[in-house]
């Protein structure tokens, strides 16, 4: 099983995943280690990623982007007017849901934002896949900590749809809080003060900051602060204004009443953002603006400044919310931590650090740290991989209440209450105690609407508890209901059961006199009766939620399905066609080369003249065939081919042949060499011992009249 950690940006996706006793980020088909997070439609099939990027220019109204601030939301939200400023495919209400409408294999089509999630999804589950050579089913995928229990729950069913299991939903902050701490062997033990750290994320569409302490082997999230909307898209759009401006009053045409102007001049203003972060200055040149027109400018990195003054003046705010939620000052914070392509402008991070007055810390890779962090979450959560235990707490973004209507004869019950407070650890269990006698109903919201994104309905669910009633007139059923803000930081009412008051016998403890040796144990147990409350049965529960039904999700999932085949079919053929295509051209070479003296001028011309009828035809009607069609005109070719490129290929085998017959001979040589040399070697050796013993032996006498001779 793969461990997959998923950074899902609003302009780029970074994938990374836990291998080698690390953390790799993996590359896409074009070796990107980003995938832009765009779907476009085509007349044959999806473009989705680097495809979709590359077609964009010229396919804009089929091209969505914005796709994940598009999900969970309602048309009429006001944030998806602002979406519709940066999404150039029309946004429209599909079933209550934002979408959009494009033209899709010739026809007009709606797409709900779930779907196109999930369609996106499906072409990262591919590229990990392709990367890993394993299929991929369980990830970790990063939020910004202001999405509502709806986006949240939009995003499961996407991921759902595209056959992935989200094991986690990970704010973005806390993702790489987690990589900061998980590698970190200094930090403080549970008796020391903890070390903090203030996370700024600031990236293509958002700001977030969160305040987060450290101890050995845990990371608390203390505080979480943001602006929704602020980022490198929002310096992007300065630079357009400000150069539609020049390019009306230059060249008098005006960029925003054509879309592929405004678009072009968006990626140029892009640019030239990135170029201001290092140098003084940057031209602007667009060519083929509108009308023929080559636009050029000049711009300062001072004059970029002052665009973007009125957002630079907001950079304190989160800064100032997350240290007064967290009740701390700034200097109170031991490191501040930067991440998110935004965070390069350098007037930015001017800002930033003269609001904490002390350096800023870059020892993450600003792209990368939140895909990092998703994939040491997944690593964590998967029951394959070892890691380094590391407690993750978050906390909830938003107060939650529970509402529901009086009891008749409870007159002064109150009917809502907060459950769940802002600040509040997450994952949290919450239990419900109801006084009833007959089934109820209960509904969850956010008990303060105004701090949503746009105008959100604060609804979360209904839930409706069944099989209520009372024993007497008189009685009431005491039900109790399991609250739970799981780690996707979703809501749902996961439990009910009812609880009856009943005597149960109750072992009394005493404490005995270690000293008392002549007490006498009799082996007898003191007890006493006391009045519990005994849990009975459970209460079935119906939850009404912005969760798509199993059935809905289910038919979704086999569209998604049936449309990745499509779009494999489509690459399938287009393959077989280049293969028809590259074949024809290979062959017409290689018949007065290679295979020259192998076929006759007969062969050779019936053959070329195929090639040219093939290439005729694909040229006007094959331009657009199935799959089957090149197919058979690859075979056809290789019929008539076959005997030409078979006498080649006897021809070059027979060569081979006798090259490894002459190797074989030269070894066999050789070895036959080696051989009389060795027995040459032998013979002379034991030639050497004889001659060598003959002389001992020759030697011997002489040495005995020596020492045996008499003395004088």
């Amino acid at each position: 099983m793969s461990v997959v950690g998923v950074d899902f940006g609003n302009l780029k996706t970074v994938i990374a995943v836990a291998r080698n006793r690390g953390v790799d980020v993996i590359t896409n088909e074009v070796s990107n280690r980003a995938t832009p997070s765009l779907v476009g439609f085509g007349p044959k099939s999806r473009y989705i990623g680097e495809t979709a990027k590359t077609q964009e220019m010229s396919n804009l109204k089929n091209t969505v982007s914005s796709l994940k601030r598009l999900a969970g939301h309602s048309f009429n939200n006001p944030d998806v007017a602002i979406e519709q400023q940066y999404c150039t495919a029309p946004l429209v209400d599909v079933n209550g849901q934002v979408g959009a409408e494009v033209t899709y294999l010739g026809k007009k089509e709606k797409f709900t934002a779930t779907q196109l999630v999930a369609m996106y999804l499906s072409k990262i589950k591919q590229t990990a896949a392709a990367e890993l050579k394993l299929p991929v089913s369980d990830i970790v995928m990063s939020v910004p900590a202001w999405f509502t229990d709806v986006q949240r729950r939009a995003l499961l069913d996407a991921a759902e749809i595209a056959g992935l299991k989200i094991l986690r939903l990970i704010n973005d902050t806390t993702a790489a809080a987690l990589g900061w701490g998980i590698t970190k062997l200094d930090l403080p033990g549970p008796e020391e003060a903890p070390k903090r750290v203030c996370f700024i994320d600031i990236g293509h569409s958002e700001y977030c900051v969160s305040i987060v302490e450290f101890k050995k082997g845990e990371l608390a999230v203390k505080s979480t602060a943001w602006d929704r909307n602020f980022g490198g898209r929002d310096f992007d759009r300065a630079l357009v204004e400000h150069l539609a401006e020049e390019f009306k009053g230059k060249y008098k045409v005006d960029i925003k009443t054509h879309p592929r102007a405004m678009a072009r001049t968006l990626a140029a203003a892009e640019k030239t953002k990135k170029v201001l972060s290092a140098n003084q200055q940057s031209p602007v040149n667009i060519e083929s603006l509108m009308n023929d027109i080559d636009a050029s400018a000049m711009i300062t990195r001072q004059e970029f400044e002052a665009l973007i003054e009125p957002l630079l003046a907001r950079t304190h705010e989160p800064l100032e919310a997350a240290l007064a939620q967290a009740k701390l000052t700034k200097d109170d914070i031991d490191v501040i931590e930067i991440v998110g392509a935004g965070t390069r402008v350098p007037a930015l991070k001017e800002r930033i650090q003269a609001f904490f007055g002390k350096p800023l810390s870059y020892t993450m890779n600003a792209d990368e740290a939140v895909a990092r962090g998703c994939a040491f979450s997944c690593a964590i959560l998967s029951p394959v991989f070892r890691v380094r235990d590391f407690a993750v707490h978050d906390i909830c973004s938003y107060p939650i209440e529970f509402a529901w209507e009086k009891a008749p004869d409870i007159p002064d019950e109150d009917t809502s209450l907060t459950v769940f407070n802002r600040g509040n650890t997450m994952p949290s269990t919450k239990i419900l105690t109801f006084y009833r006698k007959q089934p109820f109903d209960l509904e969850a919201r956010y008990a303060q609407p105004d701090d949503l994104p746009g105008k959100m309905n604060p609804w979360i669910g209904r839930f409706s508890v069944k099989n209520v009633k009372s024993e007497g007139a008189d009685d009431f059923m005491v039900c109790k209901l399991k609250a739970r803000v799981n780690i996707h930081g979703v809501l749902n009412v996961e439990q009910g059961y009812y609880v009856v008051e009943e005597e149960v016998e109750e072992e009394i403890k005493e404490d005995g006199d270690a000293m008392d040796t002549d007490s006498k144990d009799d082996g007898a147990k003191k007890t006493r009766k006391v009045k519990k409350q005994v849990r009975k049965a459970d209460l079935p529960i119906s939850a009404g939620t912005a969760s798509l039904s199993d059935a809905a999700r289910q038919t979704l999932a086999e569209q998604e399905s049936a449309m990745v085949m499509e779009d494999k079919l489509v690459a399938d053929t287009e393959e077989k066609k280049n293969e028809l295509e590259a074949y024809i051209y290979d062959l017409r070479a290689k018949l007065d080369e290679q295979y020259a003296e192998f076929a006759s001028e007969d062969e050779k011309s019936n053959i070329k003249a195929k090639l040219e009828a093939t290439e005729d035809w694909l040229y006007d009607e094959g331009e657009d065939t199935t799959k089957s069609v090149y197919v058979a005109k690859i075979d056809e070719i290789r019929a008539m081919a076959g005997p030409i490129v078979q006498r080649h290929f006897e021809k070059v085998e027979e060569e081979r042949r006798i090259v490894q017959e002459r190797v074989e001979a030269e070894k066999a040589a050789k070895k036959a060499a080696e051989e009389e040399a060795r027995k040459a070697a032998e013979a002379e050796k034991a030639a050497q011992a004889g001659a060598d013993a003959e002389m001992k032996d020759a030697d011997a006498p002489a040495a005995e009249g020596a020492e045996s001779g008499d003395p004088k």
